[in-house]
């Protein structure tokens, strides 16, 4: 990238981005105006995770979810390739490219699972849907919210399916209250999917669609998923310059500005850190929002002292239950039924997101 001149005619400093995701985007986009910015990660396009599971019983939902870089990026360099090493002033990518950089943020959030091209990306999805659709059985694995989402989904949509769920925890959303698992629990059950606690499957060992659990149940389903959740994003910093910085869960610390220990020049936002509070996409978005605002403060030479400091965000989630309703924890008050689901179910906040990137929330 050439050096873009900045206020007063100096040049403007280069910020690094590690992760296309939630806070990554949010961050790049804020950023692309102030500074040099480059943006690493390992596929073209961001997609709105949360939206991820309606793309599979209704693939055209991923034409306004899965979203390009280029689309929101335009002032912005592009590495698509994996970053695998970081210095003090460098990273280095899978493609052998060393990235100078003043300031670095880390926003890998979890792993992914491979570098697709859109168009990639939503052929998936309209397969994936073909499956479900020639299906007459379906084995979901893992009832925290993604396992419970989907099933949320193909149950209103596919009411005919024979849905299971094996979930190994003893109850379901084990990251938020026993009621609202409960309550989920209960719609579940009320849309004829079947629920196992306590047991999980091997998937490596099927046979002609028939599945065992650890407590010796048989499944018969004609296809699956496995919603047990990826692993988080950071293994790859323990070789690099940011080792000591990672707790003893392989989280980023990071202080009250979002500055990762013993690194003044270097940004942790997302998943991958190490704040107290349940790890969302809409708080990752806020980490980006703060970032983005210090990052512009140290770059223009600001007082340290008037960094915009991030407190960890209150007790909130929702849980999609099919396209209009869901469950709701809010502090220590659970909801279920329409009005959550008026707040999330419908649109799955991908208007509201696209938005946020400065694009018009509908295609045309």
């Amino acid at each position: 990238m050439a050096a873009i001149e900045g206020v007063g005619g100096g040049e403007k400093k280069r910020v690094v981005v590690i992760g296309g995701g939630v806070a990554g985007s949010v961050v790049a986009k804020a950023l692309q105006e102030h500074s040099n910015v480059v943006l690493i990660d390992s596929k073209e396009y961001f997609e709105v995770p949360w939206a991820s599971l309606r793309s599979l019983v209704e693939p055209s939902f991923a034409e306004r979810s899965v979203i390009n870089h280029t689309e929101y990026l335009q002032n912005a360099r592009l590495v698509i390739s994996p970053a695998i090493n970081v210095t003090e002033s460098e990273v280095l990518t899978a493609q052998g490219d060393p990235i100078a950089y003043d300031y670095l943020v880390i926003a890998t959030g979890h792993v992914d699972t491979g570098a697709l091209a859109r168009s990639e990306k939503l052929s998936l999805y309209h397969a994936e849907y073909e499956k479900i659709k020639s299906s007459n059985s379906i084995l979901i694995v893992g009832g925290g919210p993604t396992g419970v989402e989907l099933a949320g989904e193909v149950a209103v949509d596919f009411p005919d399916k024979k849905v299971t769920l094996v979930h190994r925890g003893s109850r379901l959303l084990e990251f938020i209250g026993h009621k609202a698992g409960r309550k989920a629990l209960e719609w579940l059950t009320s849309k004829k999917v079947e629920v196992i606690l306590g047991q999980s499957v091997n998937l490596n060992s099927v046979s002609d669609g028939v599945y065992q659990t650890s407590g010796g149940e048989t499944i018969t389903a004609d296809c699956y998923f496995n919603c047990t959740g990826k692993p988080m994003g950071s293994m790859w910093l323990k070789d690099t310059v940011l080792k000591n910085s990672l707790d003893i869960h392989g989280r980023l610390m990071v202080d009250a500005n979002l500055r990762v220990k013993g690194h003044k020049n270097v940004f942790g936002i997302g998943d991958i850190t190490d704040i107290p509070e349940i790890k969302q996409g809409y708080l990752a978005q806020r980490h980006a929002t703060v970032a983005a605002k210090n990052l512009k403060l140290l770059m223009t030479g600001g007082d340290e002292q008037k960094m915009a400091v991030y407190k960890p965000g209150w007790q909130l989630a929702i849980v999609s239950l099919g396209r209009n309703e869901a469950v709701a924890q809010v502090f220590f008050v659970t909801l279920i039924g329409c009005f959550p689901g008026m707040i999330k179910s419908k649109d799955l906040f991908v208007g509201k997101t696209r938005k946020q990137l400065g694009l018009k929330s509908n295609l045309l």
